[in-house]
């Protein structure tokens, strides 16, 4: 097939961090191709090059040795950069970044007017491509107006008006909610089917499964390197670089110690709910009963059976307006209560725009509301005569990029900034700062004294984090701290928050968009629509509600949202599950039989028989073959073991 990218021996170095310093290799050597029309997928953890890479293919960076050669030019000439440009387009991680004009139509337009094209032809082209997207009806708005998902669709559609020949993706699904992923990875399906070449850039193991190829990048050098199932079959060195599975591969996984045998060519949740509900009724005798997966010790059952304990944090029928008395004032919040109790973990989700984020400032006193009151332990903030000041000695805040908080020259600095202004001691702000560096795993010695502009930005996160702990908050709110992230520094994050949260007993409230991390963590959920709560309860009880969240544009923990589908299809595996191994073993439940039968054709035309055993009651899957036999029991013992 035609080449339309060609990289040759490509080497990248960024200036010197520190006077004195040698320079950063970003690139080291990379060489490969990429065929016309294909989807490429890039992962790899923070700082591996998949960014830098993405800048070279459209000539924003240029090599320091090698070479990059897109649609037979090479990047290095630099009278052709518009031509490499108009061929390979770039869509981002951050919308808000690429989005210029006050109206989304003459943003469509801008890359086109750039190049020169005659007016008409801009406007057939902005008109195609917004359609394309499914922007069209928002041609007239303002795109700071839009949500997430419609800002990056605004920002793709630009990108399409120039009619290129690529677009290369750099996590262009990072900041988005459930229902903004499914819509730009909708998109990036449609590009593909029309021809167009794709490199999707992603954290998101999910999307990378719909691709034909996965390029995996680690220090700056291609280290694996083939399709979606030879690269998710090698479990162990995708944790070694600091990568996960899809929760399809790690559910099949599970299924397969079970003695399930599907194929290495399931890889999505979807694909996995139709491969087991093509199986046939008759293979197998479903119970009918209620599963009941409640007697686990996982920290999401926390709530369901602890004690009433004090409330720390309570909000009585809280409404706020943005642009009060203007012509396009919106109620941001309406009718909002809710209660708190002290040493929680409780997660907000909602999508773009639901008001999650409006209602976290207010638990600080960064907003007041227009309505309603707010008593954090045992004090109305919304009262006149409050010392904010104290408040927020009370109430830690995270913003969604903490990096964006730093401004010191050190980190120290940085760290003690908020203890220095309260007017503590030399001695209490140096103890403060040496334990906040500690919780976050920075160690004093090593990070103290360097710039907080020059951390990974793992490092960033977990410093800016730090200068929150150092003022002791009773509550620590964090509005997405793992946005962006590799998966495992996402993990690691989160567990330095669980532990924080043992430590300190600190109540913990997590505004995400992460269903799966909403499940695992949180002893309740409150979900945010339109500016209400729309429900509060458990992870167990929030997500067995699966039509009113996919209403609201949420979604699911993946292990959820596989038996969702095959209930969808008239398979009633079970309910009330949120992880991996449950599902693998509500599936397993509902394979079991009781009958003595030894082997049952399967009538679906897969070329698979099913054996089921007697004594053990489960279901082995394997390709029909004449000279196939069951095997011995003592070997299918030892196969059960595993």
């Amino acid at each position: 097939m035609e080449k339309i990218i060609r990289i040759e021996n490509l080497t990248f170095e960024y200036p010197p961090e520190e006077e004195g310093a040698g320079a950063v290799k970003a690139l080291n050597g990379i060489g490969f191709e990429i065929e016309k029309g294909s989807f490429t997928a890039v992962l790899g953890r923070n700082g591996s090059g998949k960014s830098t890479l993405s800048k070279q293919l459209n000539a924003l960076l240029i090599p320091k040795e090698g070479d990059v050669i897109v649609c037979g030019i090479n990047t290095r000439q630099e009278e052709r950069v518009w031509e490499i440009r108009s061929s390979a387009g770039m869509v981002f991680q951050n919308p808000d970044n690429q989005l210029i004009s006050a109206v989304v139509e003459d943003d469509v337009a801008f890359g086109p007017e750039n190049l020169g094209i005659p007016a008409e032809e801009i406007r057939r082209r902005i008109d195609d491509a917004m359609k394309r997207v499914g922007i069209y009806e928002l041609r007239k708005k303002s795109p700071h107006m839009l949500s997430g998902g419609q800002k990056q669709r605004v920002a793709i559609a630009g990108v399409v008006a120039m009619r290129p020949q690529c677009i290369i993706f750099d996590e262009p699904t990072a900041m988005l909610d459930p229902k903004g992923r499914r819509e730009v990875m909708e998109i990036v399906r449609s590009l593909r089917e029309d021809g167009i070449t794709v490199i999707l850039i992603t954290h998101f193991m999910e999307e990378a499964v719909e691709a034909d190829r996965i390029i995996v990048m680690d220090g700056g050098k291609v280290v694996m390197d083939g399709s979606p199932p030879q690269i998710f079959e090698n479990e162990q060195r995708l944790r070694e670089l600091g990568l996960e599975l899809p929760e399809a591969v790690d559910i099949r996984q599970h299924l397969r110690r079970k003695g399930f045998s599907i194929p290495q060519e399931v890889l999505s949740i979807s694909g996995l709910a139709s491969y087991l509900c093509s199986l046939p009724a008759e293979s197998f005798t479903p119970r009918q009963e209620k599963q009941d997966f409640l007697s686990g010790s996982k920290p999401s059952d926390r709530a369901a059976v602890q004690g009433e304990t004090d409330a720390v944090l309570t909000a009585e029928h809280i409404d706020y307006i943005y642009g009060k008395g203007q012509p396009d004032e919106t109620y941001a919040l309406q009718d909002v209560s809710l209660s708190v109790k002290r040493g929680e973990f409780i997660g907000i989700i909602g999508h773009t725009g639901s008001g999650k984020s409006t209602l976290i400032q207010h638990f600080n006193g960064l907003l007041k509301p227009d309505r309603g009151t707010i008593v954090v332990d045992g004090c109305d903030i919304t009262a006149k005569n409050t010392v904010l000041r104290d408040v927020r000695r009370k109430v830690g805040l995270v913003f969604q990029y903490p990096e964006y908080q730093l401004f010191e020259e050190t980190v120290e600095k940085d760290v003690a900034y908020g203890p220095k202004n309260i007017g503590f001691s030399e001695e209490e702000i140096l103890r403060r700062v040496k334990e906040a560096l500690q919780l976050v795993d920075l160690s004093y010695e090593t990070f103290a004294r360097r710039s907080p502009f020059d951390l990974s930005g793992g490092q960033k996160r977990r410093a800016a984090i730090a200068g929150v702990l150092a003022m002791q908050p009773e509550i620590l709110i964090l509005d997405e701290p793992t946005a962006g992230l590799d998966p495992e520094t996402h993990r690691e994050i989160l567990d330095m928050v669980c532990r924080i949260r043992e430590k300190r007993g600190t109540t913990v409230i997590l505004v995400t968009h992460n269903m799966d991390d909403a499940a695992r963590l949180c002893d309740r959920i409150l979900v945010m629509d339109q500016g209400r709560l729309l429900r509060c309860g458990t992870p167990r009880e929030v997500f067995s509600e699966p039509g009113l969240l996919k209403s609201v544009g949420l979604g699911l923990p993946e292990a959820a949202e596989l038996l969702d589908l095959m209930r969808e299809s008239g398979v009633s595996v079970g309910e009330g599950v949120l992880f991996a191994r449950e599902a693998a073993d509500a599936i397993e439940r509902y394979f079991q039989r009781d009958t003595g039968k030894k082997d049952a054709k399967l009538q679906d035309g897969s070329g698979l028989t099913a054996r089921v055993d007697a004594d053990t009651p489960r279901v082995f899957i394997r390709p029909m073959s004449s000279e196939a036999s069951p095997p011995e029991d003592k070997q299918r013992r030892e196969e059960e073991k595993c």
